[in-house]
């Protein structure tokens, strides 16, 4: 399928650098199966759901990926930004670097500032691998538990790149880019759906009989990129590492069973529970990594309902929701979104999409 299928023009001012004040007043652009759509707001939510469906959330927590420091044991130190991207083990992290050009295998990293509360002040990496496009292998000189408060320590929030390229990174960020859901570590982006939670708007769902399940994705920074291949046949999806415990996979079944809906809040919780579903509809505990690539033509084994984002052109979460709700549909549906000025991207706006009815079909 070519790419270019799902590119559309978006104005620079059309991407939100805040989110939502409250989370829940965002705008919701609510889809139905038969394509039909219309205006409403994340606090909406509930009256489009009823008692015995179940809301699926990502639990995962956004690490403080975004590091800086300088090259040191050679003549020059020139500064050096990386984005941890994928833990390896206890010590070792995928990172991307910038500038990529001044590292080579065998150099190290000095991350952190003289001063800063972070053991010596400072925390040590050494080239152990350099790849394509600024990709690279940091061995760093803590392990576990310790690594991990020194990322704390010393890092910042991993804004995307549209957001960290029109304003600096800042202590709010540090809440907004975390869902009311985060509890596990791991993650190096936000599962931005769940932006829009509030406690507020949970108590509603649960007073209304809506119940809430937890999965586990930890998002890699690969999620929101642009595919840059002509065919989608030729992308390499990036891997994630998820997990559905026992217990939740039979929550779901027996909601299925009773004839309630599972709405997934996100693309981190459809692609993990599709990829915990068996073709007989069945979901399953699953606990590793999944690189589920969803285009259309995908038939949906598992999710009835997702509220999702409004995302990047020719990437592969357009492609999913392309799937989902229909290509035409969703081109009109972001035509509309961007002549009614919804906020685009991590800070943005909600969409609430009902399955196919052609999907619905197929099953």
């Amino acid at each position: 399928m070519r790419t270019d299928l799902f590119d559309f023009e978006l104005a620079a001012d059309r991407i939100a650098l805040r989110p939502a004040n409250p989370r829940e007043s965002a705008r919701m652009l609510v889809v139905q199966g038969d394509g039909s759509y219309g205006d409403r707001t994340v606090s909406d939510l509930p009256e489009f759901l009823r008692a015995g469906d179940v809301l699926v959330v990502n639990d995962t927590k956004v690490i403080a990926a975004q590091l800086s420091g300088r090259r040191i044991g050679r003549e020059t130190e020139p500064h050096i930004d990386a984005t941890l991207i994928k833990r390896v083990d206890g010590s070792r992290w995928k990172a991307l670097v910038k500038p990529a050009k001044k590292l080579s295998q065998g150099d190290i990293v000095r991350f952190g500032n003289e001063g800063r509360v972070c053991f010596l002040g400072h925390l040590d990496a050494t080239v152990e691998h350099k790849g394509d496009s600024g990709e690279v292998t940091f061995a760093f000189v803590f392990h576990g538990p310790a690594l991990d408060q020194a990322i704390a320590d010393l890092g910042s929030p991993p804004l995307p790149p549209y957001i960290a390229s029109k304003r600096a990174v800042d202590d709010q960020d540090a809440a907004d880019y975390q869902t009311m859901f985060a509890v596990n570590e791991g993650a190096v982006a936000a599962p931005t759906a769940g932006l829009h939670f509030t406690p507020q708007l949970e108590a509603t769902l649960k007073a209304k009989g809506v119940g809430l399940q937890r999965v586990t994705l930890h998002v890699g920074a690969g999620t929101f990129l642009p595919v840059k291949v002509d065919d989608t046949a030729d992308h390499v999806m990036h891997s994630e590492y998820g997990i559905v415990t026992g217990e939740t996979a039979d929550a779901l079944n027996a909601t299925r069973r009773k004839g309630g809906r599972i709405v997934a809040v996100g693309t981190t919780s459809l692609r993990l529970l599709e990829s915990a579903t068996g073709e007989d509809g069945v979901v399953r505990s699953f606990a590793g990594e999944t690189a589920i690539f969803i285009t259309p033509g995908y038939r949906f084994r598992a999710v009835d309902m997702l509220m999702t984002n409004f995302h990047l052109p020719r990437s592969t979460l357009v492609m999913l929701v392309s799937a989902f709700s229909g290509t035409e549909t969703i081109k009109h549906v972001y035509a509309h979104a961007i002549a009614s000025g919804y906020r685009f991207y991590s800070y943005g706006d909600a969409s609430l999409l009902f399955r196919s009815d052609s999907d619905h079909d197929r099953r």
